[in-house]
């Protein structure tokens, strides 16, 4: 490996633009090769990454460029296609969360990061926030007892879907866009794979305001091989008044104790002429011109396991029991019954 860790990108959008600018204040980093089929993006795109190689075809990306590391930040329903391609050409990957849509695909992955020995992390950067990171601690330390009860809230005001995500709203979901973060630190605190899932959803307001067929509203419950279970809601229905961007909220009961991590009350409260906001600083904010947070940090980690050949933390399993909880949502809300899941490869 070079001095510099080379890394490109698939997927130019939101997260992509973003994510690619936290890589790239990585010291030991360098983006050199972008993939975006939309030109006007791309041209957005290359005005941040200055001097980086353009493609409109990932496959001509991976073909071309010697990469180490492929950050792919397309949105979640077009995951697998590129997470596998990367691999198969022998480079690391940082996939946004979810890891796919479909725990099939996931477990496709899976196999191929086996056969090849690259290494994979999912961006469920929440993990490296601190009160997210104690709660952990807490839990491996027998502070609590035995982990039981779990209960996670995560909604967002309809600007999110509307207007944030107006291209691809339709096709994604509350639950998808929303609750992924919160599963992926329940199903970490617990240390449990999940076994079964029940949801419940409705399709009101967007359906009556865009002509949507999508849910405004979802609550799963999500049960685990220990025994354990957990409610997740997800809505992106709050009106555009509201502050919080996301209103997030989430308890851990135990045998022996229960912990509380109310978002809000982490969040600068702002009151201004024209409107109250509460802005987020964790995950990602400049303090005396450095990037510092959960997302930077996690980012970070990323390339440390890639330069020192170390386990990333939050794997291809991680990835695919997360996936598997969201599939398996989605199933039950279409059947209106519990969904089993059941896997196709061993853990």
């Amino acid at each position: 490996m070079s001095s510099k860790v080379r890394c490109g990108i698939i997927g130019l959008g939101i997260m992509g633009k973003e994510g690619g600018q936290v890589l790239q204040l990585v010291e030991e980093a360098e983006v050199v090769a972008l993939a975006e089929p939309i030109e006007t993006t791309m041209q957005e795109a290359l005005n941040i990454f200055e001097g980086a190689k353009p493609y409109s075809d990932y496959n001509e990306m991976l073909k071309h460029e010697n990469l180490d590391i492929v950050y792919v930040a397309t949105p979640d329903i077009y995951h697998r296609d590129p997470v596998i391609a990367s691999l198969k050409a022998g480079v690391n990957v940082l996939v946004e969360k979810p890891m796919t849509t479909s725990q099939v695909d996931a477990e496709e992955i899976v196999k191929v990061v086996r056969e090849t020995g690259k290494k994979l992390q999912v961006s469920f950067n929440h993990r490296w926030l601190s009160a997210y990171y104690h709660i952990k601690e807490m839990i491996d330390e027998g502070k609590l007892g035995e982990p039981i009860i779990g209960y996670a809230r995560k909604n967002n005001p309809i600007s999110v879907p509307t207007t944030m995500l107006a291209s691809w709203a339709l096709k994604s979901s509350p639950a998808w866009f929303m609750s992924s973060h919160d599963i992926d630190l329940m199903t970490w605190w617990f240390n449990a794979a999940p076994v079964e899932v029940y949801a419940k959803g409705i399709k009101r307001k967007l359906k009556e305001l865009k002509g949507w067929d999508t849910w405004d509203g979802i609550q799963s419950l999500v049960t685990y091989d220990k025994g354990q279970f957990a409610t997740f809601e997800a809505a992106w229905i709050y009106p555009t008044s509201s502050p919080y961007l996301p209103d997030s909220f989430m308890e851990v009961i135990g045998t022996e104790g229960t912990t509380h991590i109310d978002r809000q009350r982490e969040a600068i409260d702002h009151i201004g002429q024209e409107n109250f906001n509460c802005p987020r600083t964790f995950l990602g904010s400049k303090v005396f011109g450095k990037w510092q947070g959960a997302y930077p940090a996690s980012v970070q980690s990323f390339v440390d396991a890639v330069i020192n050949d170390t386990k990333s933390h939050v794997d291809e399993i991680a990835g695919l029991k997360s996936t598997a909880i969201l599939d398996a949502i989605h199933k039950s809300l279409e059947l209106g019954k519990p969904i089993d899941i059941k896997y196709g490869i061993d853990f």
